[in-house]
């Protein structure tokens, strides 16, 4: 095989309809700084990035890429590349800032012209409202721990589809509420730097409802036929033996805890008996009340699927440790209510962030989800990888992340062959970002920034991406 499988563009492009949206994405705090302006609150990464010992290098995003005063300079790029969405989030603090309930106008004057932009260049703005940077206020009492983030997350909802409602294409409500959940409130990795088992779960539901609450405000101010979605990185697990009835069953735990425990309640309208039993000694579900699972199966227009790498879990013997790794998102999962598992490191090709190159798992993971649920079309709102580029004679020549874009549009593609209703694919990331906990040691975007200038470069990955792009056209 050779080093870098990289398939031609107008034969990938072929594999495509000609209505297929191809798109980028991006999220606020990783991108924007501004971080003091425009009446900007504190976000719960604001403060995490800022705590000593939380995030590498001590880096922050207090002004990340500048994208804050430079959205031009980025929606000429996007257009040059001929993307026709560009999937991007808003900073919640910008709105409502403080505890006081009071709206910052601030928040529809930064975005309201940038959205306006992208309709100018011909891009479809698709609109995540949470990407992780929940006001600090909000935190402080209680976070996703509790009921008053859900119940204010509905009213931010119905706040920004007045505001900015006639521009936004489709609203995505809330993106990974695994990581929310589980990486925020019980492993502490990521904001807001909990390790609290029943919180995490406490949190998984409350962003359950959250979503609920957020599509139905938005419905209610902007009519039925207002686009809503989520955007979920389900796991696509594999048992290290597939013959060992234990391996199998931590499979089913994971399962249970990572996927059907927001597929339950949003597409399925209940959670899983199962999970419920496997998490009864952490905690009693109590924060479940009546018609919580209702408000969140709330009907979607697509549904977001995140995807970069596949999880091999296998079974824990007595007395047996599970490999301590604890910045690896693979391990993490392992940590909150599942004893006894462990996450196998595989051999094969990985990224900068040492998860394995698999295509097969998003093809798998598209076509799982068309068979369960055939009417609900899907839109990829973040593949991609991060790899240690260089900049050779003004160039960045990553034909390693180009083949792994080659490898999984091409997963896309079979896919679809197999009966998938996969409608559209968004690059992560656009921009070389803030990284969350890995600050500006990792490199995802198609597009290189030098932090110390902020100029752009165009990487040979994006160049390829617009030549398939062009090709389906």
């Amino acid at each position: 095989m050779e080093r870098y499988p990289i398939a031609d563009s107008a034969d990938l492009a072929a594999r495509f309809p000609s209505d297929f949206r191809w798109g980028a994405a991006t999220a606020s705090y990783q991108i924007e700084g501004g971080a003091r302006e425009g009446g900007r609150g504190v976000s719960i990464w604001d403060t995490f990035s800022h705590t000593p010992g939380r995030v590498l290098g001590g880096d922050t995003g207090d002004v990340a890429c500048d994208h804050y005063h430079r959205w031009r300079e980025d929606i000429a790029i996007m257009r040059e590349l001929g993307l026709d969405t560009y999937r991007l989030s808003l900073a919640w603090p910008r709105f409502q800032p403080t505890a006081d309930g009071g709206w910052n106008r601030g928040g529809t004057d930064f975005y309201r012209p940038l959205l306006e932009g992208l309709r100018e260049a011909g891009i479809s703005p698709l609109v995540t409202l949470y990407h992780w940077d929940l006001p600090q206020w909000l935190e402080d009492r209680g976070g996703w721990a509790g009921r008053e983030t859900p119940q204010r997350f509905g009213d931010y909802a119905a706040h920004v589809a007045a505001e900015l409602g006639d521009l936004v294409d489709t609203w995505s409500t809330v993106n990974e509420p695994w990581t929310s959940a589980y990486l925020g409130y019980g492993f502490g990795v990521h904001a807001p730097g909990r390790s609290d088992p029943a919180a995490a779960l406490a949190a998984v539901h409350h962003l359950n409802l959250g979503h609920g609450l957020a599509a139905r405000a938005i419905r209610a101010e902007l009519g039925d036929s207002a686009k809503v979605s989520a955007a979920l990185n389900l796991m696509a697990l594999r048992p290290a033996d597939p013959d060992s009835d234990a391996d199998r069953e931590a499979v089913r735990r994971l399962d249970a805890l990572d996927n059907r425990a927001f597929t339950g309640p949003m597409l399925d309208g209940a959670y899983p008996e199962d999970l419920i039993a496997d998490t009864a000694h952490v905690t009693d579900w109590s924060f479940v009340h009546d018609g919580d699972v209702d408000t969140a199966h709330v009907r979607l227009d697509l549904l977001g699927v995140n995807y970069y790498t596949t999880t091999t879990v296998r079974a824990l013997g007595e007395g047996e440790a599970a490999i301590d790794d604890p910045r690896g998102q693979d391990m993490a999962q392992c940590r909150v209510a599942t004893e006894g598992i462990d996450c196998v490191p595989q051999a094969g090709e990985v990224t900068a962030m040492g998860w394995l190159v698999d295509p097969a798992g998003l093809r798998d993971t598209l076509v799982d989800l068309s068979r369960r649920y055939p009417d609900l079309p899907l839109v990829i709102m973040e593949n991609g990888a991060a790899y240690d580029d260089e900049v050779v004679d003004g160039s960045v020549p990553d034909l390693d992340r180009t083949s792994y874009y080659s490898q999984h549009l091409s997963a896309v593609a079979d896919a679809r062959d197999a009966g998938a209703d996969v409608r559209g694919y968004c690059a992560w990331s656009l921009l070389d970002n803030f990284e969350w906990s890995w600050g500006y040691h990792k490199r995802f975007g198609i597009v290189r920034v030098d932090y110390a200038t902020q100029e752009r470069l165009i990487k040979g990955s994006a160049r390829w991406y617009a030549e398939v792009i062009a090709a389906c056209h």
